[in-house]
C-alpha cells in the first residue's frame, strides 16, 4: 500500500479513510493490481484540484515515464473537479490516457477504441465549445491525429506498444 490513504479491513475489504471501497493493492506501472505486498509504483492520489496547466505538466510527465494510467487518474481529477464547461475536453483526455494504457498492456481492441473514443471526445469539445484550439497550450489537433494514428497501428499489428515511446506530447511537438 504505498503511499496510499487505504486500508485493508479486518473483512479483507479495502477501504479508504472516509470507508468508501477502494483497492489498496500495489499497481504497476500500467496501473495493473499487483499481489498484497509486492512492491508498486507509487499511485496518484485522488481528488487532487490542480490547475489545468499544472494538470497538463503533471499528465505530460507521467505520460514520457511510460505511466499513462496515472495520467489518465491526474485527467480524470480535472474532470470531475473542474468546470462543467470543460468536463468534455479532461474527460477525452482520460480516454486517451486509458487507450494508451490498454495498448501498452497488449489490449489493442480496447486501445484502439478508446483512442478513437478519446480522440472523438475531445474533437466534439472543441466544436462544441468555440474555445481555441490549442487551451493551456494543448495541442488538440496533433493530439487527434496522435491518437486515431495510435489506433490504426495497434490494430494493425496486434502487439503490445512501449507506453513512453508511444506517448504523445501534449502541448505539441515542440513543447
Amino acid at each position: 500500500m504505498t503511499g496510499t490513504s487505504e486500508t485493508r479491513r479486518a473483512d479483507g475489504r479495502d477501504r479508504d479513510t472516509e470507508g468508501r471501497a477502494r483497492n489498496a493493492r500495489p499497481r504497476d506501472g500500467l496501473g495493473r493490481p499487483l499481489p498484497y505486498g509486492a512492491d508498486g509504483v507509487e499511485r496518484q492520489p485522488e481528488g487532487v484540484v490542480r490547475a489545468p496547466e499544472e494538470t497538463v505538466t503533471e499528465a505530460q510527465t507521467l505520460l514520457d515515464a511510460g505511466r499513462p494510467f496515472h495520467a489518465h487518474e491526474v485527467f480524470e481529477d480535472a474532470w470531475k473537479s473542474g468546470p462543467q464547461e470543460e468536463r468534455g475536453l479532461w474527460r477525452g483526455l482520460a480516454q486517451l490516457a486509458v487507450g494508451l494504457t490498454h495498448a501498452a498492456r497488449g489490449n489493442a481492441t480496447g486501445g484502439a477504441r478508446l483512442l478513437r473514443r478519446g480522440a472523438g471526445a475531445v474533437e466534439e469539445w472543441t466544436s462544441g465549445t468555440g474555445r481555441p484550439v490549442r487551451p493551456y497550450g494543448l495541442d488538440l489537433a496533433e493530439l487527434t491525429i496522435w491518437a486515431r494514428e495510435l489506433a490504426g497501428a495497434v490494430e494493425r499489428d496486434g502487439g503490445r506498444v512501449d507506453a513512453a515511446a508511444s506517448s504523445p506530447r501534449l502541448r505539441g511537438r515542440g513543447a
